[in-house]
């Protein structure tokens, strides 16, 4: 599966067992449509995602930046302190595409070079538009 999405915060490498580390960042997806009495509704869906490959992409996933990631998405489901039922979208992230616009896009963009991750800005994208 695949989704686009804005690093709502910097990413954080977490150590865990077996001398291990996994980047954990989310995502934010803004979707809007018209409903049936034809007002636009604006919606945010957020993914916890974690990307267990290289701890150093977490120099460029920083807040703002817009990812395109590859992975497989899960739910989960958890009663709060409260007795509040929660819920949650996790994404096994399994790469990383870069369009840029983090506050540290452009000091990260060596280390996304050196990580075969590719970078592209925004402008790059949409200038191959036919209109």
């Amino acid at each position: 599966m695949n989704i686009i999405g804005r690093v709502t915060a910097d990413a954080q490498v977490r150590n865990v067992s077996n001398n291990k580390q996994v980047v954990n960042f989310s995502v934010a997806i803004n979707d809007s449509y018209k409903n049936k009495v034809g007002e636009r509704v604006e919606q945010t869906t957020y993914f916890d995602c974690a990307y267990w490959i290289s701890p150093k992409v977490a120099q460029i996933l920083t807040k703002g930046t817009l990812v395109e990631l590859t992975g497989r998405v899960s739910a989960r489901a958890w009663a709060g302190t409260d007795g509040e039922v929660h819920a949650g979208l996790n994404f096994n992230t399994s790469a990383i595409k870069l369009y840029g616009g983090g506050k540290k896009a452009e000091a990260a963009q060596p280390v996304a070079k050196a990580e075969n991750i590719e970078v592209a800005s925004y402008e790059e994208v949409h200038d191959d538009l036919p209109f």
